[in-house]
């Protein structure tokens, strides 16, 4: 192992099983509550921009920061199940504020559907930003990171190509420029993991409109 690494096995000891549940209730609790915020956000909010708070970005970022904040002293495991625990959390949380909040969530369809993307988007993203604080080379940090940031140039396309909504398509666009330059530890990292972050960006957009036009056939 060089100078400088961090290993994969945790720096600290093991949290005992009351540190564990108090963790875990607070990434459902703020997973709930982030996801009612984001369905009065949508109201909030003034024209096309309602959409950006219900994102899969701005989602899976919360997974992304439940890894590399809540969980950089665990395990990868169990990183990507705090990834999982939030997502799901948002699902009910939004879904659950439509429900009993406004004039009902409707069909059961779109909030299992939400539930099945969450169990998949959380654990990656959990992970991802435990890779990004915690990866023991440049090639997983790149990877944690450079996933963050093409879901946010996947966003920018999305907005840009199928919607039209340009102002939305430049924030996206911005963000993900910025989380490369401001997160990565040097310029190497930084030049490596804006090209990471284009290709995501486009091998998400690629996937969705796969997934998109398979639906419509």
């Amino acid at each position: 192992m060089t100078a400088g690494t961090i290993p994969d096995a945790p720096a600290a000891p093991r949290s005992d099983v009351r540190a564990r549940g108090a963790r875990a209730a607070v990434v459902a609790g703020g997973g709930l509550l982030l996801g009612v915020l984001t369905n009065l956000a949508q109201g909030w909010l003034p024209d096309a921009w309602q959409q950006l708070p219900n994102s899969g970005a701005v989602w899976c970022t919360v997974a992304f920061a439940v890894g590399a904040l809540l969980y950089r002293n665990e395990r990868l495991v169990q990183a990507a199940s705090g990834g999982a625990g939030a997502e799901v959390g948002l699902v009910l949380g939004y879904y659950g504020y439509a429900e009993f909040g406004r004039d009902g969530a409707g069909s059961l369809f779109f909030p299992l559907v939400w539930l099945g993307l969450a169990l998949v988007a959380g654990p990656l993203f959990g992970a991802a930003g435990w890779w990004w604080r915690r990866g023991r080379d440049a090639r997983r940090r790149v990877a944690g990171l450079g996933a963050f940031a093409g879901l946010w140039g996947m966003e920018c396309l999305l907005y840009a190509v199928d919607l039209h909504h340009i102002p939305e398509a430049y924030t996206c666009l911005a963000l993900s420029v910025l989380i490369p330059l401001l997160m990565a530890r040097d310029h190497k990292e930084r030049a490596l993991t804006l090209g990471a972050a284009v290709a995501f960006s486009l091998i998400a957009y690629a996937a969705k409109e796969t997934a998109h036009n398979r639906d419509c056939a």
